[in-house]
């Protein structure tokens, strides 16, 4: 079962670490392990960047728990970006992404959102309805895919 709830203090490390095994793990396709760009990546996802996310009143961290484990982590901001979803390694394809985005989506209400996709997260989001809205720009040594759906 994978229930997703707000964030707390007490899951920063945790989602600090969710972050890093996920990028450096399921993120290949965007980093291919060049050590420069996965740190340009992981510099904020630290536990004092997740706590930073966490105090920002603007921004909404959620975790994704499945099976009572840590799975997955999300964000949204009030101008109506999705910012993050990442999932565990050990949870992948189970459903905890789309369960995160579903929760993230019902959070921004109706209207227009957007998000810049991954190349691994891309056909993820198209296969969910989301549009490209751009060209893909550069963004710490890769392509971020502009993104976005009327909600």
């Amino acid at each position: 079962m994978i229930v997703v709830r707000p964030a707390t203090l007490a899951d920063i490390e945790s989602i600090s670490d969710l972050l890093i095994a996920s990028i450096t793990a399921l993120c290949v396709a965007d980093h291919h392990n060049r050590a420069e760009v996965v740190a340009r990546w992981l510099a904020n996802k630290t536990p004092d960047g997740v706590r930073q996310w966490l105090e920002n009143p603007e921004t909404t961290l959620l975790v994704a728990e499945r099976n009572g484990s840590l799975a997955g982590v999300g964000s949204i901001s009030v101008k109506r970006r999705i910012l993050l979803n990442y999932v565990s390694p050990e949870h992948r394809y189970a459903g905890v992404s789309s369960n995160l985005l579903d929760t993230m989506e019902i959070a921004l209400g109706p209207g227009e959102a957007s998000l810049d996709s991954t190349e691994t997260a891309h056909r993820f989001y198209l296969r969910r309805g989301w549009l490209d809205s751009g060209r893909p720009a550069p963004w710490a040594g890769m392509l971020a895919y502009p993104m976005r759906k009327a909600l």
